[in-house]
């Protein structure tokens, strides 16, 4: 019984800390990590990056074209 209360705290003192613990690696990073590999669900991570570059892509050509308007 003692074990099972001691084990019931500790759980919910890890849950109970403020702090974020920070990631050694970036988001884009360990995305395209994943996409490389071999795990189910690869190609989806690789297409929706294909996306979000292409996406980025446009955005700063889009820029590019309204800061030369501009001037």
């Amino acid at each position: 019984m003692r074990l099972t209360i001691a084990g019931i705290v500790v759980m919910l003192m890890t849950g109970c800390g403020s702090e974020e613990t920070p990631r050694t690696m970036s988001d884009a990073v360990r995305d395209s990590a994943i996409a490389e590999s071999a795990i189910p669900g690869a190609a989806g991570v690789r297409s929706a990056l294909s996306v979000s570059d292409s996406a980025a892509a446009r955005r700063a050509l889009e820029d590019s074209i309204m800061s030369a308007d501009e001037q």
